[in-house]
C-alpha cells in the first residue's frame, strides 16, 4: 500500500478568497460584513444541530 493512500483527503475550500488589492476601503468593509453574516449563519446552524443532538441524547438516555 502506498504512503499517500493513508493521507487524509485534501481539505476543500468553501470560499474563494477575493483579490483584496483591487478593492477600496468601502468595498473591503462590505466584504467583511458579508463574511460576518456568513459566520453568523454557520454559528446559528451549529446551535440548531447541537440542540437536536442534545434532544436525541436525552431521549435515548438509559435510565441509571
Amino acid at each position: 500500500m502506498a504512503l499517500e493512500d493513508d493521507a487524509p483527503p485534501p481539505r476543500r475550500r468553501r470560499l474563494e478568497p477575493l483579490p483584496l488589492d483591487s478593492l477600496g476601503i468601502d468595498e473591503l468593509r462590505l466584504y467583511i460584513e458579508e463574511l460576518r453574516g456568513e459566520i453568523a449563519r454557520a454559528e446559528a446552524d451549529i446551535g440548531r444541530k447541537n440542540n437536536h443532538r442534545s434532544a436525541a441524547d436525552a431521549f435515548f438516555k438509559r435510565p441509571g
